[in-house]
């Protein structure tokens, strides 16, 4: 978690411990709702009672310039990484659902997979969390059907 988290800009992980790691866990299994939602509406209604479960007023942050100016809905800067993961997550959703007033993600169509996905639109709506994922289940059911029907 330290590498994705320092990949991303995470500068000060002194406070990534084991208990920060059980409450990231326990965010990303309440946002896993999000991504199951069958539809904008239940999807919005989730991210709005997360929100307003654990959700400060936003504010706009550089962390010391050490990034550009962007919003945090976290409590403060130095607050626990569950509460963090939960709320940065929420509002990147929040605004993708209400940008495009679609389904900010889902999971992955693969029944062998069911990772959570963030779709960006730009095509055919996404079903898969990869292209490896898709890949699979092509090559599956090519091979479900070549076994259904042999050619004589």
């Amino acid at each position: 978690m330290a590498a994705i988290l320092e990949a991303h800009g995470e500068t000060d992980l002194s406070d990534l411990s084991a208990h920060a790691l059980e409450e990231m866990r326990e965010a990303a299994l309440a946002l896993r709702a999000v991504f199951a939602a069958a539809n904008t509406s239940e999807a919005a209604s989730l991210l709005n009672d997360l929100l307003a479960r654990y959700a400060h007023p936003p504010r706009l942050t550089t962390h010391g310039d050490t990034s550009g100016w962007h919003l945090h809905v976290d409590g403060h800067d130095d607050g626990p990484w569950g509460a963090w993961l939960l709320t940065s997550t929420c509002l990147a959703l929040a605004v993708l659902l209400a940008d495009r007033q679609a389904l900010p993600g889902g999971l992955c169509a693969s029944p062998s997979c069911r990772k959570p996905f963030v779709d960006l639109g730009g095509g055919s709506p996404q079903r898969y969390c990869t292209p490896r994922c898709a890949s699979r289940e092509r090559v599956a059911a090519h091979r479900r059907a070549k076994r259904a029907h042999p050619v004589q």
